[in-house]
């Protein structure tokens, strides 16, 4: 597992959730401190356990930060034959279940998990809300933040060509863009500083695709890029 003195907070945190399971904690550090990995790291599942406190309210604490241990716990780029998301829930199904949480529980922290692959849960779903504005709280950084978030998602599909990235990504934050990002009480608060940071990058992303001679009708195509992650 990492070293750092973040890893050790988070070793804190963990044991704090789950008592007794220092090796599921461990393994899951090691997962986040793959080298492949570029924002989807142990300082982003810190964030995203700061985030889930910050906006909390009446949740129920407890499987929601179990969700977020577990959501980027798996992240291969390109994704395996099964989506990031849905190998992160069935993760965790596996090894929470080994350490004796009730089904009703398993169940739950699975349909979380999966939950950010969209972003969008359900109505009357406090929970899948807290858990996805802790993910997309990003979105609201500081500029400089923002940008050296999107410098690392671009870094982890360093692999993708650069019109196909550029076209994906641009699809998926005119779309969230369009849409309710936030959902929480508290989280709403974050919406126009979003919304300014999507617009900036969406505006350059264009730039982009102009300088690269992409015709205005192949932009709106969904590539390997943009799915499910170019968000995020």
């Amino acid at each position: 597992m990492p070293t750092d003195d973040m890893a050790q907070e988070l070793m804190v945190r963990w044991n704090d959730t789950l008592p007794g399971q220092e090796e599921v904690g461990a393994a899951l550090l090691a997962r986040y401190a793959e080298p492949h990995r570029r924002y989807h790291t142990v300082a982003h599942l810190a964030q995203v356990l700061q985030t889930i406190d910050e906006l909390a309210a009446a949740e129920d604490l407890f499987l929601v930060r179990l969700a977020a241990w577990f959501h980027d716990a798996v992240y291969a780029v390109p994704p395996g034959q099964l989506p990031n998301e849905e190998a992160s829930a069935r993760l965790a199904l596996r090894e929470l279940s080994r350490v004796g949480l009730e089904q009703e529980d398993l169940t739950q922290v699975a349909r979380l998990v999966r939950l950010t692959a969209t972003h969008v849960p359900g109505s009357r779903d406090p929970e899948g809300e807290l858990l996805c504005d802790a993910d997309l709280a990003i979105l609201a950084a500081q500029p400089d933040d923002y940008a050296a978030y999107a410098a690392a998602i671009r870094a982890e599909y360093a692999h993708v060509p650069e019109p196909d990235f550029v076209a994906g990504r641009l699809e998926i934050l005119t779309r969230l863009a369009e849409g309710e990002i936030f959902r929480t009480s508290k989280g709403r608060a974050l919406t126009a500083a979003a919304r300014a940071n999507l617009a900036a990058e969406c505006a350059a992303l264009e730039t982009r695709l102009t300088a690269m001679g992409v015709p205005a009708a192949h932009r709106d195509q969904p590539t390997a890029s943009g799915r499910g992650r170019a968000e995020r």
